[in-house]
């Protein structure tokens, strides 16, 4: 799974003329769902996600998470996080889980977040929405599920 994480003044999206999901200060989350990706997938992010210091302290320092910054998530799919562009013009989207996979997948991550300790509003799986945000900072993350192995297969040093 990947998700890239915009933390925002305000977000709202819309589809098919309809406000889905609007939050004031709080995270705007894309979600994309890979082939392989697992149920353990999206409980390390939503752990890391909830978890995650890029708000400020009273110095300034990021050093809060969205729950203590009294913010909100909103949750947008979005396949085209898995676009490979390496060859050719066009983006091939082999890597994005298929609808059925994928929609399981994020509704397991969006009822997992909403167990959380902040209020969480979501986009429409599969359609053509519009998201307008206020991007504050900017502060823009990049999460990988895959990298919870490339961290366990490194040596901690302390």
């Amino acid at each position: 799974m990947k998700l890239v994480i915009q933390r925002v003044k305000a977000a709202s999206v819309t589809a098919e003329g309809r406000t889905s999901g609007i939050i004031q200060a709080g995270l705007l989350v894309f979600v994309g769902i890979g082939k392989g990706d697992t149920f353990a997938d999206a409980d390390y992010l939503v752990d890391k996600l909830l978890g995650l210091r890029i708000f400020p302290d009273d110095t300034g320092k990021m050093n809060r998470s969205v729950s203590e910054a009294g913010g909100a998530l909103l949750l947008v799919s979005q396949f085209t996080l898995y676009g490979d562009c390496r060859r050719g013009r066009r983006p091939s989207f082999d890597q994005a889980a298929a609808p059925e996979q994928a929609m399981a997948l994020y509704s397991y991550f969006v009822e997992r977040s909403r167990r959380g300790p902040v209020p969480v509003e979501t986009g429409v799986f599969q359609a053509s929405m519009q998201v307008h945000l206020v991007n504050d900072g900017p502060v823009t993350i990049l999460m990988d599920s895959t990298d919870r192995s490339k961290r366990d297969a490194e040596p901690h040093v302390y």
